[in-house]
């Protein structure tokens, strides 16, 4: 509170009187006189703060105007009313830093005026107590009016108080960032940290600390943009770090997103209080990356392939467990394996792929756009997709799945043969426990040995099997008749499966063979062998 005597006040007015008697400036009576002069008293209302902190102290003028001899209530009014006042605050005997040094205020009448707004700033090694500041308040004012001889007459004067306002630096808890690991990803989320410790003198009683993202784009574990983490009782010089979950929208630019942490807490009376915000910052990193190249297409309708390329790590940072996924829903193409995984990646590294995909037999043939993800896993474990992948795959037409080739395609007419057939793999895969199943019509007909046996097949390896094939005696010399050939196989998977019929040409000739034919002698030996059997048991 300021301290002025009243004693300097009643001296103040003698010395007037005396300086107007001393100018032979006549005494006018009473009633044509008013004799006054405004007082000013500086208050500071609410004088706490606290170290380590930057605030605003609010001052407040009274005006507790005297007057000794009164008047008309215009004159009273003008001789307590101060003019051009300026207020000024001297701090250089104090830990304390004035910002607003001096305030012009102006005309001040009976009555408060304020709040006048003082910006000051309070190192954090400031102690604990109380602290006198100066106040110099000037201002001019009219302390005689004399009147009623024509116009007033105005005696002016200048005041120059010096007064002291006591603020009270308190005992408290305060806060500042010690360290910092907040980094996050573009369209992900990763844990970050705050560690904070309490510089003030007071302990913190069941301390929160709140984050507040300034950016919808930045939000924490909630999906709202802020989020607290308890710590319990906060004592002096203790250090605590506090972690939360922060996640990038995938349209997020990559630059720091500011963030707000403030410290509740109930202080050693048990009020609540809520420290000043602290501004912080969480780092981005753009979106993890990869790129799908070489891509070289191994498919072919109504067979299992492969697709099979490169994938590169775009970054920015290593990713492990990387595999590459297949994610189209076309009802065609048929994943064998819906992933194929090549290991950790770091930022630039490269690595190999090949991903089985079977094509149906109703696949059209034709160039194919294929859509593709690499899931990972980041540096928390967590795992992590990139989807935003296509490679152009060429699909080619359907083929046989075995070249047959029947090494000599001739039968004598009436006769008997084995056939020696020639089959392929032409497959991208071994072909394991083949049969090879003989069809024939009239005038052909299959012998004893229709089906054959190939126990494996590699792509593109030829084996031969042996079956037999017969004519009638319907079959014509020179004319050509198909025979039919299918076959039953085991692909790499162990799944069977079964070919379309194969039919190969059959040419029918003439009977090498000189003589009687076949049939007539065939009877010839029954007649001959009849009649010897006969003679033999005459004979007996």
């Amino acid at each position: 509170m300021p301290n002025k005597p009243r004693s300097s006040r009643v001296a103040l007015v003698l010395v007037v009187i005396i300086l107007i008697s001393a100018t032979g400036a006549p005494i006018v009576s009473a009633t044509e006189q008013v004799i006054g002069q405004p007082d000013i008293d500086v208050s500071a209302p609410d004088p706490h703060i606290t170290a380590g902190e930057e605030t605003t102290l609010e001052l407040y003028l009274t005006n507790t105007g005297q007057v000794w001899q009164s008047g008309p209530s215009e004159y009273v009014n003008r001789v307590t009313t101060a003019r051009g006042t300026t207020v000024e605050l001297n701090s250089q005997n104090s830990p304390i830093d004035i910002q607003t040094e001096q305030i012009p205020v102006g005309q001040v009448g009976p009555g408060t005026t304020g709040p006048l707004n003082v910006r000051l700033t309070v190192p954090e090694d400031t102690t604990a107590g109380t602290y006198e500041i100066p106040v110099n308040v000037r201002y001019s004012y009219t302390n005689i009016i004399n009147y009623g001889n024509g116009q007033p007459e105005f005696v002016n004067s200048f005041s120059n108080s010096e007064q002291t306002i006591t603020i009270q630096v308190e005992e408290d808890a305060r806060f500042e960032i010690v360290e910092t690991d907040a980094t996050t990803q573009v369209g992900a989320d990763s844990d970050i940290t705050y560690t904070l410790k309490n510089n003030g003198s007071e302990i913190a009683r069941g301390a929160s600390v709140n984050a507040e993202s300034q950016s919808n784009s930045l939000t924490f574990e909630s999906g709202d943009t802020s989020s607290t983490a308890s710590v319990g009782d906060w004592e002096p010089g203790e250090v605590r770090t506090v972690s939360y979950n922060a996640a990038l929208d995938s349209d997020a630019p990559v630059r720091g997103y500011s963030v707000n942490l403030a410290v509740n807490y109930d202080d050693i009376d048990g009020i609540s209080r809520v420290s000043d915000s602290i501004t912080t910052t969480v780092q981005s990193n753009p979106e993890q990356a990869f790129t799908l190249t070489d891509v070289e297409s191994q498919l072919r309708v109504a067979e299992n392939g492969d697709l099979i390329g490169t994938v590169r790590n775009d970054g920015p940072l290593p990713a492990r467990s990387v595999v590459v996924q297949y994610t189209g829903s076309g009802q065609s193409v048929i994943p064998t394996e819906r992933s194929t995984a090549v290991g950790t990646l770091d930022p630039g590294q490269s690595e190999n792929f090949s991903l089985p995909i079977a094509i149906s037999s109703g696949a059209e043939a034709g160039m194919r756009s294929l859509d593709m993800a690499v899931q990972y896993r980041n540096s928390a474990g967590e795992t992590r997709t990139f989807e935003d992948l296509a490679v152009d795959a060429e699909i080619a037409p359907k083929r046989d799945r075995f070249d047959v080739t029947v090494e000599n395609r001739t039968i004598q007419a009436g006769g008997a043969r084995s056939v020696d057939i020639a089959v392929t793999n032409n497959l991208n895969e071994v072909a394991s426990d083949v049969d090879v199943r003989l069809f024939a019509d009239d005038p052909l007909d299959t012998g004893d040995t229709d089906t054959g046996y190939v126990q494996s097949l590699d792509p593109g390896e030829t084996k031969t099997v042996t079956l037999e094939l017969t004519t009638t005696g319907s079959a014509t010399v020179g004319s050509t008749y198909p025979v039919s050939l299918d076959f039953r196989y085991d692909d790499t998977d162990g799944d069977s499966h079964l070919t379309d019929t194969y039919r190969v040409p059959i040419d029918v000739t003439e009977s090498e063979e000189s003589g009687l034919p076949l049939p007539i002698i065939a009877v010839a030996l029954l007649v001959i062998g009849t009649g010897a059997l006969v003679i033999y048991r005459r004979r007996q």
